[in-house]
């Protein structure tokens, strides 16, 4: 410990920059991985949040709201299924709605009944239960979507009340609100008042008592050529942009995370190199090798530690505020995944200039040779 921090106090400057490295380097990681994840829920996050254990959607929708339609046709093959308890409709499509006397686009879900696609909690105020009542994301609060506030569709001038706030229910990344099937019809009938009755964007399902969500979601997607079930977690990783979006930011990771290794293992090895002569002198008064080579991992411990923990706290302040439109939130799991992940890479890395340390042989103090390659 004592050779560890005599060196870095000697050497303030050549390891500052390697802490900050490092620090910048963790902080990337972990910004990344909170907007990988602030992205896809406020993508899917809807679909992710809302109650109902399975969703079907038509074959034709390619697994969107946007897109799937569901006939009646569908809907008695599905009520037909063995396995199937309860089962409601569910709408969804987008609206210019006025929010604070400004025009924006939010998306309106709407369910037949409470636990057949209702938010699965809410944050604030209570579940919408009349027509023209909605539970906002709680994301949009601030620009209109309080509880209490009220939106108006246009054109048309229906008017719709926030009676409540939950998180995680963005769709699209747009302000989403949740309400029953009749204020979602009400509000197509306000922007088309010729429009006919509006059918179903996609069916939700409650499994029978003792059958799970994937079978019936199985048994579903069996009955027919037209319609694919899914359970929620599948609707929402199998919803076309996700698996795209996680590739992306994985690409990303990886190059980072070879970054590190890389870094720390070369600075190290070079720091070896430069300091061969008194490694060398050092084994011949006596220093037994595993001295040396824990002042080394000493060294890379606390280099690691120090810039990993700065990166988090660069990263903390961050990881609270909105995006644009996409939330972000500090993530717990992910900092201590990536804290002992980069330490872990770091300690590895540093094993090469370990190796060259314990392979110094004493009498090269007399020679000058160092530490042989």
């Amino acid at each position: 410990m004592f050779l560890a921090l005599k060196e870095m106090r000697r050497a303030p400057v050549r390891f500052g920059l390697l802490m900050a490295a490092i620090a910048l380097l963790a902080f990337l990681i972990l910004f990344q991985y909170t907007l990988q994840n602030g992205l896809i829920t406020a993508f899917v996050g809807a679909i992710r949040n809302q109650s109902a254990p399975v969703l079907v959607y038509s074959v034709d929708g390619q697994r969107t709201l946007q897109g799937s339609v569901i006939t009646p046709a569908m809907q008695a093959t599905v009520a037909g299924v063995s396995g199937v308890g309860r089962s409601g409709r569910i709408g969804q499509s987008t609206f210019t709605v006025t929010a604070k006397g400004k025009l924006t686009d939010a998306t309106v879900f709407g369910y037949d009944a409470e636990g057949l696609g209702s938010p699965t909690t809410v944050a604030a105020g209570r579940l919408a239960a009349a027509p023209g009542e909605v539970v906002a994301s709680s994301a949009d609060a601030g620009d209109g979507f309080a509880v209490g506030d009220t939106l108006r569709v246009e054109p048309g001038g229906y008017q719709l009340t926030v009676v409540g706030q939950a998180d995680d229910i963005q769709l699209n990344v747009a302000p989403t609100l949740f309400g029953s099937f009749d204020t979602y019809a009400a509000s197509l009938a306000a922007r088309n008042p010729d429009a006919l009755a509006p059918l179903p964007s996609a069916l939700a399902v409650e499994p029978a008592p003792g059958v799970s969500a994937g079978e019936v979601a199985a048994a579903i997607t069996a009955a027919s050529d037209d319609i694919e079930a899914f359970t929620k977690a599948d609707a929402a990783d199998k919803t076309p942009g996700v698996s795209q979006v996680r590739s992306s930011f994985l690409v990303i990771f990886l190059l980072y995370g070879l970054v590190v290794p890389l870094l720390t293992g070369l600075f190290f090895l070079i720091i070896t190199f430069q300091k061969a002569g008194a490694l060398t002198l050092l084994r011949a008064v006596g220093a037994p090798a595993g001295r040396l080579v824990r002042s080394l991992l000493v060294q890379v411990l606390i280099v690691m530690l120090v810039g990993v923990g700065a990166g988090v706290a660069l990263y903390a302040p961050i990881a609270t505020r909105r995006l644009g439109g996409i939330p972000l939130r500090f993530e717990t799991g992910a900092v201590v995944f990536w804290t002992v992940l980069l330490v872990g890479f770091g300690v590895v890395s540093s094993l090469v200039s370990a190796r060259r340390v314990l392979r110094i042989d004493p009498i090269a103090a007399t020679t000058g040779a160092g530490v042989s390659a």
